[in-house]
């Protein structure tokens, strides 16, 4: 590692720590020459997730997206936003532990819809509302009575 003071390229690691749940490693390093001392960060260089849309198109997965969508859907609710990021983390394991690269947006929206309805299942409902985009009071009471017999 080149020293970002001196441009020496000898330097060493005085301290490594997980972090962001273990996906990756903190290292503080010391430049042998001048001893300037600074932070690295590794992380495994993952594949990118591609999510095909209904319409076709194809974009790269986005964790900000839907950790923005979940809260949306937890807006004056009591759940954490730690909570969420570790839904968030939960759904993208999920999709890569398929091992596929490209991921239908269904797929993914009811992983979303999983994971939220045990956080709190007045944002499931929030979220389930916009995604199934319902169309009247039937297919909303016909939802709730799904989600009323999963908690039974």
């Amino acid at each position: 590692m080149r020293c970002p003071n001196c441009n020496n390229n000898g330097t060493r690691v005085l301290d490594s720590r997980p972090v962001h749940e273990g996906r990756s490693i903190r290292r503080r390093r010391e430049c042998e020459s001048c001893t300037y001392r600074f932070t690295t960060f590794e992380t495994v260089e993952e594949i990118p997730l591609i999510v095909v849309k209904k319409e076709g198109t194809r974009e790269e997965f986005s964790r900000d997206k839907i950790l923005r969508g979940l809260i949306k859907a937890c807006e004056k609710r009591p759940v954490p936003l730690e909570t969420l990021e570790k839904v968030v983390n939960e759904i993208e394991r999920e999709l890569r532990n398929q091992g596929a690269s490209e991921i239908s947006s269904d797929v993914v929206g009811e992983l979303v819809m999983d994971q939220l309805a045990r956080v709190d299942e007045v944002a499931y409902v929030r979220f389930a509302s916009v995604y199934r985009q319902f169309k009247d009071i039937n297919v909303f009471i016909k939802e709730l009575k799904e989600l009323i017999n999963r908690a039974e």
